[in-house]
């Protein structure tokens, strides 16, 4: 009998709470669902030929997705809806198009009241299933995708973005004698994480790690706090780390360390979950929020939003953190988009990690909804 590593078992606690709190979803929801009328997409101001991009294009060098300035603009909803968004953090870098949104009023202009509440995934998961938050700013993570498998109605419905090709967050390791950054023998290392095998990240790291000879299930891991990772790598703890903008810095140049890759360049592999409070009992609220995040990033995040100091200035301000340390790494791509096939490779990844075992794929129209951000940008698809 294989023997369950506490990661693994986390994972399963987090789906099995997920999938009793699938039941009661679905003994609750509301109207809407697979028999709904098709809904109406009409052409969008400001939002042309470039406010899509073909799913299928995973090419680095891929321009996301925009629309004008300002665009789509708002249409307020009829009443007012208050909308509670569960996120792990409002420090991170990536959450800071939802705070500029709400920051700006761009939320309230379509009628939405939005909360954003922080609440570790696991936590938050069950609630979202049920209903009890309306969205979630995460990603398709393994509990997720099990859950999803158990028949309950949640779905990856907006992306968040992709690194800029000249960050080098991701798998860092401490180079033995002999070996270079083209050529690392990764079999048997112990690995820092703050990120467990669930998480999406296990993606790219599986991918880095089979480049030189090791894969999930041939490394050791060790989790550790956010702020222990770089020390255990940097004092001999661990081997190999997987470094967060902008902690990478710190061995950046140092010929002791060698960087093995990060997230793919072009591909988001987390953003907006909605449940079914969005998804079927008021997409016009989902709609709505998903037209107003479209129109944050299009008026702020478009392109090398650092370049502004001003803005740089007032983001560490709602972000609470060091204006130095918000400038010392580039911009994100933010991007609204999600790639064709990003959650094939995301479950295959768990399942090299052990994490998914006894379930099959979820198939990608199970996982994914393009329909909604579609509409709010007048693209049907």
């Amino acid at each position: 009998m294989r023997t369950r590593t506490p990661l693994t078992c986390t994972v399963a606690l987090v789906a099995a709470s997920l999938l009793a709190a699938a039941g009661c979803a679905k003994n609750e929801s509301g109207s809407g669902g697979a028999d709904a009328a098709p809904r109406t997409v009409k052409p969008v101001a400001g939002c042309g030929a470039g406010s899509w991009t073909d799913p299928a294009d995973l090419a680095a060098d891929r321009k996301p997705a925009r629309c004008d300035k300002g665009a789509p603009a708002p249409q307020p909803l009829a009443k007012k809806r208050k909308v509670t968004v569960a996120t792990g953090t409002l420090s991170a870098e990536y959450v800071a198009p939802l705070q500029v949104a709400v920051a700006k009023g761009e939320f309230a202009k379509e009628g939405l009241d939005v909360e954003l509440k922080v609440l570790p995934t696991p936590d938050a998961l069950p609630l979202l299933a049920k209903g009890d938050v309306d969205a979630q700013w995460a990603a398709p993570e393994a509990a997720v995708m099990n859950g999803i498998n158990g028949g309950f109605d949640i779905k990856w419905v907006a992306g968040n973005f992709s690194p800029d090709p000249t960050s080098k967050s991701g798998l860092w390791v401490r180079l033995k004698k002999g070996e270079s950054a083209g050529h690392v023998d990764m079999a048997g290392r112990r690995m820092g994480t703050m990120i467990g095998k669930g998480s999406v990240i296990a993606y790219p790291m599986d991918t880095s790690l089979k480049k030189h000879g090791g894969g999930l299930d041939k490394i050791r891991f060790q989790q550790l706090g956010s702020a222990d990772v770089l020390t255990a790598l940097q004092n001999g703890g661990v081997d190999s780390a997987w470094l967060l903008d902008p902690v990478w810095r710190k061995v950046d140049g140092d010929k002791r360390y060698a960087f093995l890759g990060g997230q793919p360049v072009g591909e988001p592999l987390g953003g907006l979950l909605f449940g079914p409070t969005l998804l079927t009992e008021d997409p016009d609220a989902g709609v709505a929020f998903l037209r107003a995040y479209i129109r944050t990033v299009n008026t702020y995040f478009a392109g090398d939003y650092k370049s502004d100091p001003a803005f740089v200035t007032e983001l560490a301000k709602l972000m609470k953190i060091d204006e130095a340390t918000l400038r010392s790494t580039p911009s994100m791509r933010m991007d609204w988009e999600i790639r064709k096939g990003t959650t094939d490779r995301l479950q295959q990844a768990y399942s090299d990690a052990g994490v998914s075992e006894g379930k099959p794929p979820v198939p990608e129209e199970k996982a994914v909804d393009r329909a909604m951000y579609g509409e709010a940008v007048g693209h049907r698809l």
